[in-house]
């Protein structure tokens, strides 16, 4: 296939390209700097609406993974404008584009999150899930519907809900690694929320396997077992022979990131199941937590 990768310079986007590369396909990248137009790369701004005219002729699929961090800073009115322009205009960008594109690719592997749902507890939550509330459910429910504009183009979209991707260059896992290996980690809060989380290859290896397979619609990027936080903290600290029994309050990432940040990403709880991959017959190589941390950290 000849793919295009939109965020291919970013943790996901770098493995994979390089794993589609090495699977033989030709990926084109999409890059904000015109002067780096080649064979392998075409020009887009999303921030200016602008885009080559020709970055999708003759691509068969595209995979969308543009999106500003989206715990990098508060989330200031300002900030989430910065966001939502990243993430909803980006993907109407590219949708038009795909739409003109001479032929139509034939899929689109669209960027999302688990945030979609919300905080939902102790719930079960897979694909026929319904959204829940708050500025990042809102705002990745808006980012799905950006993408599914391209199924008026007779384009296939499969919207990837991705958790917490662990690798160790993964920018929450950095944050919390230095505190780890002092011994001075712990569960957040009680513990008790759930996290979704999937290993950087499965990751890379289903989008590639959704590139090629003929799955429409929501697909839960997460490993077949998901976590508490307190379960992940006892898995990392116990890779790292760390103790992890000091619990952080709440009000101290309340207080870092601010109140709306740290309750949206830190403290919200969805134990999400990847259903449809796994019925698709997707096999994840690290299925569990503390085996993947083994294999980054070791």
């Amino acid at each position: 296939m000849r793919v295009a990768v939109a965020g291919a310079s970013g943790l996901i986007g770098t493995a994979l390209v390089s794993h589609l590369e090495s699977c033989g396909h030709q990926v084109v990248r999409l890059v904000r700097d015109r002067a780096s137009r080649t064979d392998g790369a075409r020009y887009w701004n999303p921030a200016i609406g602008e885009i080559d005219d020709d970055a999708l002729d003759g691509i068969d699929g595209v995979v969308n993974l543009a999106g500003a961090g989206i715990g990098d800073r508060r989330w200031n009115e300002r900030r989430k404008q910065e966001l939502r322009l990243s993430r909803v205009d980006a993907t109407e960008l590219l949708v038009e584009a795909m739409g003109a594109a001479a032929p139509p690719p034939a899929v689109l592997v669209a960027g999302s999150a688990v945030g979609f749902y919300g905080d939902r507890e102790d719930e079960v939550v897979n694909e026929q899930s319904g959204p829940g509330t708050g500025f990042l459910a809102t705002l990745t429910a808006d980012w799905e519907a950006a993408a599914l504009g391209a199924e008026g183009a007779g384009i296939r979209v499969a919207l990837t809900r991705t958790g917490l991707v662990v690798a160790d260059n993964a920018p929450f896992l950095t944050r919390m690694l230095p505190l780890f290996k002092l011994g001075l980690g712990g569960p957040l809060g009680n513990g008790q929320q759930w996290w979704p989380w999937i290993a950087l290859e499965d990751e890379v290896r289903a989008l590639a396997f959704l590139l090629e397979s003929d799955i429409a619609g929501p697909v839960n990027l997460c490993a077949p077992n998901p976590v508490t936080n307190k379960e992940f903290t006892r898995a990392l600290a116990s890779v790292l022979r760390r103790p992890a029994a000091l619990p952080v309050p709440r009000f101290g990432p309340r207080l870092l990131l601010g109140r709306e940040l740290a309750d949206g990403l830190l403290f919200s709880s969805t134990r999400a199941r990847p259903a449809a991959l796994t019925d698709a017959g997707f096999e994840f190589r690290h299925p569990d937590l503390r085996g993947a941390l083994e294999e980054i950290l070791r």
